[in-house]
């Protein structure tokens, strides 16, 4: 990662001149709590290239730290704030819902806060969605539901909408918007205030990034990963007893990971059940003699049964599945079915799909308190009149990161990295390449640019 190019500068509304009311809240909260700009999280903590910075004279890039500040930009009782969820569903969302309404009430006083229904599209005078006011009495106990309290949607492209929703927010005095979403989002939320500043309105912007595929780029981890994790762990247990129960056993799971396998490869690591594992960051062949198809032959005649996991943009790394716009998942069960069948040996194939059941369900313990932590640092942020910024994990503190420097990258497994060599150590598979030979991304599988449109 070039982190010389990344300008970690966190914008502002203005000065904050106000004493937080967290602060007067005596000795439930003491001053040590508070968070100065000052204080800095590193982005490369490696030993021995800090020395060398440091001895050539070069600045360290840093993340600035999120938390509460003493002094805040918006006077509470006047300010009104707005909660949106956009893009697909992830085990968590309701955490931050929650979180962020009852930071919001308790911490800062703040009695005006509407949720806009099904994402973007709430935000349209043509759909006619009522927002919700949200309190701690509306909020109490949805984070023990899945789904998403306010609803959701992809929406339409921005490009058509950008105006309208800042129009929304001029019109109902909205003072901070807080957008939880995926790349899109992120993509959208820029454009947002690109367009407040161009009016010259005093709104923040404040995002708490949301992807079950954990691949937004510096964002070391994404709430609802730890339970997409723990849930796929239980579809590949179901596979694996399956294929275990029957003569030439295969249990086919597919999993999300459209540009990422970070949920295929940690789930693999979890149960260590899987003889197979297809992300998208690493090319195969199916072809024998050494592609999958060759090498599942040989695994069945060693042991009789096999567990294959496969990542869903791994359709991106096979040429007729890509051409033919299939899923990946079925595409490679008929390819196997097809294999075997055409050599006269019989198989057992049980596919299962996980993913919409993953996505759709409540967040898991840990989790659960990672989205307090997020939804909390995100009214942080917001109240203190920063704007511009997603709340990200790095180095296992909560940092602001610049959405300009987030946006329109996405973050891969490192096929050369540790994650990737344990899971070729768990399963044992190989190159899967008839020249058995790695193929590996040009840009070494951290991160890969992220195309498409800012969709919310």
């Amino acid at each position: 990662m070039d982190y010389d190019s990344i300008d970690t500068a966190i914008p502002t509304l203005g000065e904050a001149k106000t004493d937080s009311p967290i602060k007067a809240k005596g000795s439930r909260v003491r001053g040590q709590v508070f968070v100065s700009d000052e204080e800095r999280v590193l982005i490369d903590s490696d030993l021995s290239r800090l020395e060398k910075r440091i001895r050539e004279g070069m600045p360290i890039p840093s993340f600035e730290k999120a938390g509460p500040r003493e002094k805040t930009y918006f006077d509470p009782s006047k300010l009104k704030c707005a909660l949106v969820t956009c893009g697909g569903l992830c085990p968590g969302l309701n955490d931050i819902i929650r979180a962020m309404v009852l930071e919001l009430h308790y911490g800062y006083g703040v009695e005006n806060i509407l949720g806009i229904r099904y994402g973007i599209l709430g935000f349209l005078p043509e759909y006619s969605y009522q927002e919700k006011v949200l309190n701690p009495k509306v909020v109490s106990g949805i984070h023990e539901m899945g789904g998403s309290f306010l609803g959701t949607s992809r929406g339409p492209k921005t490009g058509e909408v950008i105006e309208k929703v800042v129009d929304y927010l001029d019109r109902t005095n909205i003072g901070i918007l807080f957008m939880i979403g995926g790349d899109g989002t992120l993509r959208a939320a820029s454009l947002l205030a690109d367009e407040i500043m161009t009016r010259g309105l005093r709104i923040s912007v404040v995002s708490v990034p949301k992807t079950i595929d954990n691949d937004i780029h510096l964002v070391s981890r994404s709430f609802g990963f730890h339970t997409a994790v723990e849930l796929a762990t239980t579809a590949i247990r179901g596979a694996h007893n399956e294929a275990q129960g029957h003569p030439n056993g295969i249990g086919l799971i597919r999993l999300m990971g459209r540009d990422a396998g970070f949920i295929a490869a940690t789930a693999t690591l979890a149960l260590q059940d899987v003889n197979f594992t297809l992300i998208p960051e690493v090319a195969f062949d199916l072809a024998p003699p050494n592609g999958l198809l060759g090498a599942l032959e040989d695994r069945l005649k060693e042991r009789g049964h096999a567990v294959i996991v496969v990542a869903e943009g791994v359709k991106e790394n096979i040429p007729e599945c890509k051409k033919k716009d299939k899923d990946v998942g079925l595409f490679l069960k008929g390819e196997i079915v097809s294999h075997f069948k055409g050599k006269d040996i019989e198989i057992n194939l049980k596919y299962i799909d996980p993913s919409y059941m993953i996505r759709s369900l409540s967040a898991n313990a840990s989790d659960n308190v990672f989205c307090s932590f997020l939804g909390r640092d995100a009214v942080h942020a917001g109240m203190a009149g920063k704007t511009r910024l997603l709340i990200s994990q790095w180095n296992e503190e909560l940092v602001h990161v610049p959405m300009s420097a987030s946006v329109s990258r996405t973050k891969q497994v490192d096929p050369n990295g540790k994650l990737w060599f344990g899971v070729l150590e768990a399963t044992g598979q190989g190159a899967l390449k008839n020249d058995r030979q790695f193929v590996v991304p040009p840009s070494g599988g951290a991160t890969q640019p992220k195309g498409g449109t800012a969709n919310f």
